[in-house]
């Protein structure tokens, strides 16, 4: 099947020719129809799949030109970074159109973004935070918005956007049709989907959890953290197949750490990027990647969703992440687009628990490969890879009640007083030997 034998206007199809696509993915060829339809839609595809234009391509193909300056069409993702790589995609969609598309997320001057908005636009799309605050500060009505699209809701429940997305979906008009797409689908998500959602059909591109067939997994088991850092160190050195990398751990701290060590031996060549960097930091860091300048960067799993870059050759799980999903999620940054892509996990003995985590969930054995034979081991250990010493409690026994006594205790001999009331002839017939008086009265 191509895009020609879709129910795609003349503007849309010559824009993907301009794009260089011919064919549609399995997502993008099953939603489409429903869409179309009217019908709410919970798609579940893996990364790298093909969601943006699954929802894109029948909502524009939908849209229609008002002199309305209100949004027709909201769509709500978890990062900053994905609001421009949606932003980007729909103008390259729209291109032979009028459609006019502006994108908001938090951490830059609202008033700018309020100015833009208020201007007017058809599509608007946004993180939860900012699109809030935008709606109570009366820089749109939702009034005329027609489509809701939703991209990655668990990511933005694990963010903590619960309740502004719940405030958001009470300000929308009732007739609307709602579009959900993800890779999984939590329990929350099951939750919000029951609340908000008018009998939603259920499509599939994979089943939830499944690995990429074109993702080759592979895993070293690494006895403690300095090692891995010294094995990351000899990859990155040693395979030049690795162009382009990303490199994801487990915190913000972390990632700061990895690079400036990297930073050191790999100098020019690595960027860092997680939520406390700046907007304009995230966004050139991105650029230099996509443009070859950066070789690899470090990453968290808060961005793991709003990177949308191609040809990525390799990405390394420095470590293993303890929320199953995110681990899909991770791998998916690499073949995309129908190419191979690597996906390397570290894994130490603290470690092992999450592994099986995810294997239950993908129902695949991650491939274990041996450490390389000049791989430096590492005899130092973190402060939580050091043994603990459990010292024993022991417990002292009370005394029975009745074997405690009075609440008054006799006072000890030396420990008493006595009051003795000494007259004055005395204590002067003991100092002088004899009594002393003040003479005979006149």
């Amino acid at each position: 099947m191509t895009f020609d034998d879709l129910n795609l206007n003349t503007p849309l199809l010559s824009a993907l020719d301009d794009l260089g696509y011919t064919n549609p993915t399995t997502i993008q060829r099953k939603v489409f129809s429903i869409v179309m339809s009217g019908a709410d839609v919970c798609g579940i595809a893996q990364t790298g799949t093909g969601k943006t234009f699954a929802y894109l391509l029948p909502c524009l193909r939908q849209w229609k030109f008002s002199k309305d300056k209100n949004p027709q069409v909201l769509i709500i993702v978890p990062t900053r970074e994905l609001v421009a790589q949606v932003v980007e995609a729909v103008k390259a969609l729209s291109s032979y159109t009028s459609l006019v598309v502006v994108g908001v997320y938090g951490g830059v001057n609202i008033n700018t973004q309020k100015a833009e908005v208020e201007k007017g636009l058809d599509v608007l799309v946004a993180t939860p935070g900012r699109l809030y605050d935008l709606a109570l500060n009366g820089a749109f009505k939702t009034k005329s918005i027609r489509q809701l699209v939703i991209d990655e809701v668990d990511e933005m429940l694990n963010l903590g956007f619960r309740t502004q997305l719940k405030n958001i979906l009470d300000l929308l008009p009732a007739r609307r049709q709602n579009l959900l797409f993800s890779a999984t689908i939590t329990d929350e998500v099951e939750v919000l989907i029951a609340t908000y959602f008018n009998n939603p059909v259920r499509i599939e591109a994979a089943p939830t959890g499944t690995p990429l067939e074109n993702i080759i997994q592979t895993a070293y088991e690494v006895p403690n953290f300095y090692t891995k850092v010294n094995l990351l160190e000899l990859l990155l050195s040693t395979d030049t197949e690795m162009t382009k990398v990303l490199v994801f751990a487990a915190t913000k701290k972390l990632a700061d750490e990895l690079y400036e060590q990297l930073e050191a031996k790999f100098p020019g060549t690595a960027g860092v990027i997680h939520s406390n960097k700046e907007q304009n930091h995230r966004f050139n860091t991105v650029k230099q990647f996509q443009e070859g300048t950066y070789r690899f960067i470090i990453a968290t799993d808060i961005v793991a969703r709003g990177i949308d870059i191609a040809e990525v050759t390799h990405v390394i799980n420095f470590d293993v992440p303890d929320v199953p999903e995110n681990y899909i999620h991770r791998i998916g940054r690499t073949g995309r687009a129908d190419k191979k892509g690597i996906a390397i996990t570290f894994i130490t003995p603290m470690e092992k628990d999450n592994q099986d985590a995810i294997e239950i969930l993908m129902k695949y054995q991650i491939p274990i490969t041996e450490l390389p034979t000049i791989l430096e081991i590492s005899d130092i250990l973190t402060e939580e890879e050091k043994p603990k010493v459990f010292m024993k409690i022991i417990q002292l026994k009370s005394p029975n009640k009745e074997d405690v006594g009075p609440s008054f205790h006799e006072k000890s001999a030396k420990n008493k007083k006595v009051n003795f009331i000494i007259r004055k002839k005395d204590r002067m017939m003991k100092k002088y030997g004899k009594p002393i008086t003040r003479g005979q009265k006149k």
